[in-house]
């Protein structure tokens, strides 16, 4: 017979649950921070500009509402592939934009502000690098530009030596599309189309369509694209942390103990680079 063994001690609840501490800001956001302080001051002298929901006491890590943080939850990777991401300037104050999950999951990404008449330099260098193979994400839905659409497998294989780098146009659908025709330094680029037949699970602004996925959703199917199976993984559990904390937050109850978290929770104890 086997020694009896002593009752399981039950399992805290999941509202009660040890959280992992918080964060500062990655370097992204520091970035993005910067970015809209110097917009604010050139744009609004007198009076600093005010996001919705500023009045709310946000974590400065993560910018959610305080008591629900989860920017214990970031699990940063690294990936051959990168992002650069074009932010909009009205992108730049708000707390919801998701290329900011982007950003604090792949520490090599880089943001710049679109700016239509002024470029940014740093950027425009980094366009004529090299090292560096960059394609623009947009959708191949018009005429005029077919030649410069392009399958992601087909493109890599004489260039494998090369960093791919997927360029994101951040900002609403309407302001996405303004970016790509008002952007002359990106049109000697190849455009990479997002084929998936995933629908939004964003639910903070309301798309047009199921179809139309938010920054980090796209950011996931290009890791996938890019065989970055682990970079997905990560980016596609903390993006659902993302979507259970705004939907605690406006409910005002404590966010349950999930999966993601868990998940998450992890790969903290166990970093593995793609």
């Amino acid at each position: 017979m086997h020694p009896t063994q002593p009752d399981p001690v039950p399992a805290p609840t999941p509202e009660f649950k040890q959280r992992p501490a918080a964060k500062p800001p990655s370097e992204f956001e520091r970035t993005v921070r910067q970015m809209a302080a110097m917009t604010d001051a050139a744009a609004h002298p007198r009076k600093p500009f005010q996001a919705r929901g500023s009045f709310i006491k946000r974590c400065d890590g993560c910018r959610m509402p305080r008591d629900f943080c989860i920017c214990g939850f970031r699990t940063p990777v690294t990936t051959q592939a990168e992002f650069w991401v074009l932010m909009h300037r009205e992108e730049l104050n708000k707390p919801t934009n998701t290329a900011r999950l982007i950003g604090d999951t792949l520490p090599s990404s880089r943001v710049f502000m679109w700016q239509r008449n002024a470029p940014s330099e740093a950027l425009l260098a980094l366009l004529q690098d090299e090292r560096y193979q960059p394609f623009v994400i947009f959708p191949d839905d018009q005429p005029d530009y077919q030649h410069r659409v392009v399958a992601y497998d087909q493109a890599r294989e004489a260039q494998t030596a090369r960093i791919p780098v997927f360029i994101l146009l951040d900002g609403t659908w309407r302001q996405a599309r303004r970016m790509f025709r008002k952007s002359p330094y990106l049109d000697h680029l190849p455009v990479l189309p997002v084929r998936s037949s995933r629908k939004t699970l964003y639910r903070l602004r309301k798309p047009a369509s199921e179809a139309h996925l938010c920054t980090a959703e796209v950011g996931i199917a290009l890791l996938e694209m890019a065989g970055e199976t682990r970079a997905a993984q990560v980016l596609q559990h903390y993006f659902q942390v993302f979507n259970e904390g705004y939907a605690a937050a406006r409910k005002q109850t404590p966010a349950s103990w999930s999966e993601s978290m868990q998940w998450l929770s992890e790969q903290a104890s166990h970093p593995v680079d793609d």
